[in-house]
């Protein structure tokens, strides 16, 4: 019987472009390396203010930046990310906040189709869906649906986001988040030999696979399909 599986966690917000950079390469290694890969559905809107930070494109430099990093990234880690048209507006002023709580209702009762639900949200802003609306909640149906839930499950988590449950929930995993010392998203905490590992942002992946004591093979590690 070989070791048990080290913990990590990831979290994150549809929001962020960066966060869907390291959940596209973390869920591609989780069946390589010897991890538990959990997905934490945060706020990062809470997490900026509890931190004192602010988003990167209220900087004119860092939203020039911005716009070739993705370019780049795009084709280095074959993720289909763009930068939305009115980049502005999806970041300050729709926001997030009924995507990450109805991420948090499918964590809690469909866990399962957490990872189709979350990327399917990612690719309705940053994609081949580009300038969705993800605070309307029509968008967030049509998502659940192309990820492959229930028209019947998708419209009984949605009538849930708005209940202490499902808001506290979220709450604490923000808190947890800012907890372990984030101050932005992605974050990937990892759990080894008693000790806990924060890495912040998705440009960390060969520092965790040190610290994993795991091979590093690129961000599309041989026989994986990353074709999205």
């Amino acid at each position: 019987m070989g070791p048990l599986p080290r913990t990590l966690e990831l979290f994150y917000d549809v929001l962020s472009p960066y966060s869907w950079l390291s959940f596209e390469v973390l869920c591609r290694y989780q069946n390589i390396w010897n991890i538990n890969l959990r997905l934490q559905p945060s706020l990062i809107a809470g997490i900026m203010k509890d931190s004192g930070n602010k988003p990167p494109a209220l900087l004119p430099r860092k939203a020039q930046y911005l716009a070739s990093d993705i370019n780049l990234l795009r084709q280095h880690l074959q993720v289909p990310i763009q930068l939305p048209k009115d980049l502005f507006s999806v970041l300050l002023e729709k926001g997030s906040l009924s995507a990450m709580r109805f991420l948090t209702a499918v964590n809690l009762e469909h866990p399962e189709m957490l990872e189709k639900v979350s990327r399917e949200l990612w690719m309705r802003i940053w994609s081949r869906v580009r300038d969705e609306d993800i605070s309307e909640p029509q968008s967030i149906l049509t998502a659940a649906k192309k990820a492959g839930m229930s028209a019947e499950q998708a419209r009984g988590l949605l009538e849930k986001i708005s209940t202490p449950t499902v808001k506290n929930k979220l709450k604490e995993t923000t808190e947890a988040a800012c907890k372990y010392g984030a101050f932005g998203l992605p974050v990937t905490v990892a759990h080894m030999d008693g000790q806990t590992h924060m890495l912040f942002g998705s440009d960390r992946m060969e520092l965790l696979a040190y610290l994993l004591g795991e091979k590093w093979m690129g961000p599309v590690p041989p026989a994986v399909n990353a074709r999205l």
